[in-house]
């Protein structure tokens, strides 16, 4: 197992707090992945996506904010963290772009960033930040101190950014086979859970080395950090990007907008990745938060596994796996298929294993099933079950085929796709699951109805085979919009009309004489 590789294209943006760094790097990456807030120090982590420039593709690193001048040390382990994270981006750059605001000034940290730059003897490329008007670049001719080209740019406007990234992507090396064989699409795993329960340590844990950073502090993850990871070499490397997310606390118990956008990137990373792990913490067990989660995952049609961390921790209490998987089982009954891996990050018990159960749970989600094989699954599963029923009509199966992988979309004909009722649906699924040996996969059934046409042929009824009728995502059917129909008898001037009984004289008037109105 190989440590993280990085790659030689890599253009790192470095600076001191809140002078537009992340707002620089969603503009470079021409998408919203840095959280920008106008509170100092909310970015943490280094933040690496690969990016393409016109024709130019490389690593774009996002670094947090440099407080502490060289030499200096504090008891905030976040800011050592933050610096230590810098000194290692800094380390693996072919490119550094030195982020600066013009409407402060130059600041004695913006002098201890560059000095550190020069230190690293990486070229550099100073962005002279927050030039909105043209009444603003007068101050930017203060950071030629900094000794590096200096480049006037507006992150929020996108002024200069074309002009500044021309003049980086000069100085990137080419290419190397390693990078070319990494070009193919990685492996997605998303790390997600709760606050606290271990998703960062797991990751340094699997890297062997301090990536992202790790405390007790409750809410130290913000951002997503994507964590581009390969193991072997060569044509049969297995690349992934393991995605570090932040704690995701109930939506009732977040008081920050900071935190409200890192539940946000969190539901986005779930929602572009190829496997989700869930981790929990061993000594508390699911909580109602994991299962929101869990239903999220679910909701999202991911593939999935459950990862147990602070095992050691338990198993010195007496715990026991069998115990704990009947009692995961009972809280989280619509997760029944997902495997369960129970693990330490700290003396990395089990790590190596749950790797290989994401790759395994990755090539369940990407299985094609043969259509023979399916509808005779299918058609056996229905002969062991009573199938559902409304208003005397009963559904009936045709066939099914599968339509889609990673997610399986199966696609299954019917005479009437609204008999097909959730359990039912369930139940169709688990059969799939177990006799395809599909575990962790998300399946998605999709409803299609055959009608039948009033055209006679002898004594039998043609059908059509026209999709009237499809389910919705959440399962539920979607019914079609029905003309209303108009009632037999005479129409145009001489029709009888529908209303309110006449109010005067007849055999049907039960109006009292007294309250009759006078003609």
């Amino acid at each position: 197992m190989n440590n993280e590789l990085a790659p030689r294209r890599t253009v790192v943006i470095v600076g001191r707090p809140n002078v537009g760094k992340s707002a620089l790097f969603n503009r470079i990456a021409n998408r919203r992945i840095a959280i920008v807030h106008d509170q100092s120090g909310v970015t943490r982590d280094r933040i690496v996506r690969e990016v393409a420039w016109h024709d130019e593709s490389f690593h774009l690193v996002d670094t947090g904010g440099i407080r502490l001048f060289d030499g200096t040390r504090e008891d905030n382990v976040i800011e050592m963290a933050v610096r230590d994270q810098v000194d290692v981006a800094l380390a693996d750059a072919a490119a550094v772009i030195l982020v600066v605001d013009v409407q402060a000034g130059i600041q004695p940290a913006d002098e201890e960033v560059a000095r550190l730059v020069h230190k690293s003897g990486r070229p550099c490329f100073v962005a002279v930040n927050k030039c909105d008007l043209p009444k603003h670049e007068a101050g930017a001719g203060d950071f030629d101190r900094l000794v590096f080209p200096r480049f006037v740019v507006s992150a929020q406007h996108n002024r200069g950014v074309d002009e500044l990234m021309a003049e980086v992507v000069k100085v990137l090396p080419p290419k190397t086979e390693a990078e070319l064989a990494e070009a193919a699409k990685p492996l997605r795993v998303a790390i997600v859970g709760r606050p606290n329960a271990g998703k960062s340590s797991y990751i340094n844990r699997i890297l062997r080395s301090d990536r992202v950073i790790v405390s007790n502090v409750a809410g130290t993850t913000r951002d997503c950090v994507d964590v581009p990871f390969t193991i072997g070499t060569g044509p049969t490397a297995r690349h992934y990007t393991l995605v570090d997310t932040a704690g995701m606390r109930h939506v009732h118990k977040i008081d920050t907008s900071v935190e409200r956008f890192s539940l946000f990137r969190s539901e986005e990373a779930v929602r572009e990745c190829d496997v989700a792990v869930l981790v929990m913490d061993a000594e508390i067990g699911p909580t109602t938060q994991d299962k929101f989660i869990a239903s999220m995952i679910q909701r999202e049609a991911k593939a999935c596994i459950i990862l147990v961390n602070k095992w050691d921790l338990a198993r010195a209490k007496g715990y026991t796996e069998t115990a704990a998987i009947a009692h995961m089982r009972e809280m989280l009954p619509y997760l029944r298929h997902v495997p369960v891996v129970f693990m330490s990050a700290q003396d990395g018990y089990n790590v190596r294993n749950s790797i290989e159960v994401i790759d395994r749970v990755a090539e369940h989600q990407k299985r094609v099933l043969p259509t023979g094989v399916l509808n005779r699954t299918l058609s056996a599963a229905m002969e062991r079950t009573q199938m559902p029923s409304k208003n005397g009509r009963q559904l009936r199966f045709h066939y099914a085929t599968q339509t889609g992988a990673n997610p399986m979309i199966l696609r299954l004909f019917v005479n009437d796709a609204r008999l097909a009722t959730k359990p039912f649906q369930d139940f169709l699924i688990r059969n799939i699951r177990e006799a395809f040996d599909l575990e962790g996969a998300a399946i998605i059934l999709q409803f299609r109805s055959r009608v039948k046409s009033s055209g006679k042929s002898g004594s039998s009824e043609a059908e059509e085979e026209t999709s009237t009728e499809e389910t919705l995502p959440d399962g539920s059917p979607r019914r079609p919009i029905q003309k209303p129909r108009r009632s037999p008898g005479k129409s145009g001037a001489g029709a009888r009309r529908k209303g309110p009984p006449s109010l005067g004289r007849g055999k049907n008037n039960l109006t009292p004489k007294s309250r009759r109105p006078r003609r």
